[in-house]
């Protein structure tokens, strides 16, 4: 799989589940922690896929 491939999964899946957390304390998925911690999950996920690519 190309190094490409793998940061665009690595940035979905950590905007979904950077997005999803909020909601374990019952904050809306529109609030302003789910819209930080969506870009937060995003940029770590971009930065998984980039150390998983590099091996």
């Amino acid at each position: 799989m190309g190094s490409k491939s793998l940061i665009w999964i690595g940035m979905f899946v950590g905007s979904t589940i950077g997005g999803f957390i909020p909601s374990l304390w019952g904050a809306g998925f529109f609030s302003l922690s789910s819209v930080v911690l969506t870009a937060v999950g995003g940029i770590a996920g971009i930065w998984l896929g980039l150390k998983i690519s590099n091996y």
